[in-house]
């Protein structure tokens, strides 16, 4: 049987998110499998609908974080594809980490960074297509000052698809961190109809 390479991997991931579904390795064997829930867990994007608390709004507001896009993309996915624990393995295998870092090069998969004193300590990324972006990891760290970090990137992320044009942020299973800022529950019917629609805009990132 043929190895699967990253190569052949892009066009297959591209086509899993287009349907719906995404992609997740097996830390154990480091097999591929794609996903689909219901509800899907979304982030709204209209004016004002991402709940940020006050505290997170300071944080955001003091500038205690240096903001880029897409500047250390491949840092970012490495920081991501830790276990956080023995029963919470990664499902960012090494071969799902150099199909993303060919989506990126590509123009799909974009990162966001924060910066403090030099020293990269939080990030996100996911993949866009059309007017939706799906957002797949994202990292902090508090011993580096990096307390808040992947939040006020979550902020800057939804400020730019905002002002570009995105109308769909896929956030695939809601978890506590998403639901407090704001992610809510839709029915797989009305993301399917809503993901036809996002993909079929033509936005830059």
């Amino acid at each position: 049987m043929k190895r699967v390479t990253p190569e052949d991997l892009v066009p297959i991931i591209l086509d899993g998110y287009r349907h719906g579904a995404f992609p997740m390795g097996d830390p154990e064997d480091g097999s591929l499998g794609f996903y689909t829930c219901d509800p899907r867990a979304v982030m709204p994007l209209g004016k004002g609908e991402l709940r940020i608390s006050d505290s997170l709004r300071r944080r955001v507001r003091s500038g205690r974080f240096g903001i880029t896009f897409d500047s250390r993309f491949g840092d970012v996915i490495d920081r991501c594809a830790f276990d956080r624990s023995a029963t919470n393995r990664t499902w960012i295998t090494p071969l799902l980490q150099r199909a993303y870092a060919l989506l990126h090069k590509a123009g799909h998969a974009h990162s966001v960074e924060a910066w403090r004193d030099g020293q990269l300590v939080g990030g996100l990324y996911g993949v866009a297509l059309g007017g939706a972006f799906f957002g797949e990891s994202m990292f902090s760290e508090p011993s580096l000052g990096g307390t808040d970090a992947s939040k006020v990137c979550l902020v800057h992320l939804v400020e730019r698809l905002r002002t570009n044009g995105f109308v769909l942020l896929d956030c695939q299973y809601a978890n506590p961190h998403t639901r407090s800022l704001g992610a809510i529950d839709m029915p797989a019917e009305t993301y399917a109809s809503q993901l036809a629609h996002a993909i079929s805009l033509t936005v830059s990132f």
